[in-house]
């Protein structure tokens, strides 16, 4: 199997799957990362464990500080106690708290991560829709758009103005 290939599954999986985790699993969040695909956690009781990750994860799927997390403990691990087996995305923990899978401690954190988000991301100003005739191959607004950049925004008053001033000079 390739690696396009590979990472499609992995990503379909995680994306598409619900996952609700076993007696024996626990739902946790990312403190921190380390490094060598080690991941710091803490539980909602407050204990704090390195967990790893598997090797079908690793360059497929990206873990950041604050994510959600669902692990199969390992009985034999003295710092490493557990292995990542799902990672949870969003709509995931939405799920979760709907159903009364998720612990009271992380429902908080859940709760500011979202409002958090929501401020942080500017308003886009909306443009008039226009039909597919006239949009043409033209349209970006299904494309990904990276929010730590500033979004810069062009009017057509400008651009005309700037137009004129190369044509006068």
């Amino acid at each position: 199997m390739s690696q396009a290939t590979k990472r499609k599954h992995v990503v379909q999986e995680l994306l598409g799957e619900h996952m609700v985790p076993s007696d024996q699993q626990q739902i946790v969040k990312v403190l921190r990362t380390p490094g060598n695909n080690l991941h710091e956690v803490e539980t909602a009781q407050g204990q704090r464990f390195l967990v790893s990750m598997p090797s079908k994860y690793r360059k497929n799927i990206w873990i950041k500080r604050g994510d959600f997390l669902i692990v199969d403990p390992i009985e034999e691990g003295e710092k490493v106690k557990a292995e990542i087996s799902f990672v949870l995305c969003k709509n995931h923990v939405r799920s979760l708290q709907k159903e009364g899978h998720w612990p009271e401690a992380f429902s908080e954190v859940a709760e500011r991560q979202n409002s958090v988000n929501r401020q942080s991301q500017p308003e886009l100003p909306t443009e008039p829709q226009l039909s597919r005739e006239e949009s043409g191959s033209e349209d970006d607004s299904d494309l990904f758009v990276n929010t730590n950049h500033r979004q810069y925004y062009e009017s057509e008053e400008e651009s005309e103005e700037e137009e004129e001033e190369e044509e006068a000079a």
